[in-house]
């Protein structure tokens, strides 16, 4: 019997695959669970229908986040935080902070989205990824200043 999967199952296929199995797996598991659905005709336009709408919705994001690309790559943030001795900060400068520097700066950015390997624990100038699509990346640059204790 031929399925078209809904989901991922493993040892068997992705999902929006055409896959053969033993019609008992099929009526007693599949199904079921809601995993795999009949690969007749009309299921089959309704899947092709599905990823060309799924495309066409990547290319729209896609289009969106190149367009925010391009606003933030001439932005530049600063953030200051306080330093002791030997210019070490206290605390340290995330993900968090940035987005907030940047919805300052009047873009507005998911703070999942800013790449930042580690947390910034020193004062200087550095370069952040932020990840807007699966393509499109945009770096901005993060300057953490200083300020001295009182």
């Amino acid at each position: 019997m031929k399925v078209i999967l809904r989901e991922d199952v493993y040892n068997l296929g992705k999902s929006g695959e055409v896959v053969a199995v033993k019609d008992g797996y099929a009526r007693n598991y599949l199904f079921p669970k809601n995993l795999a659905m009949l690969a007749n005709a009309a299921n089959v336009r309704q899947l092709e229908h599905e990823k060309k709408v799924i495309e066409l919705q990547q290319e729209k994001l896609k289009g969106s986040a190149a367009e925010l690309a391009k606003k933030l790559e001439n932005l530049q943030v600063k953030i200051t935080r306080k330093v002791g001795e030997q210019s070490k900060l206290y605390g340290s400068v995330t993900a968090l902070d940035i987005a907030e520097a940047i919805a300052a700066a009047g873009q507005k950015i998911d703070r999942r989205h800013i790449h930042l390997p580690e947390p910034i624990k020193s004062i200087g100038s550095f370069d952040v990824e932020i990840r807007l699509h699966r393509a499109v990346t945009a770096k901005i640059k993060v300057e953490v200043a200083g300020e001295a204790m009182a």
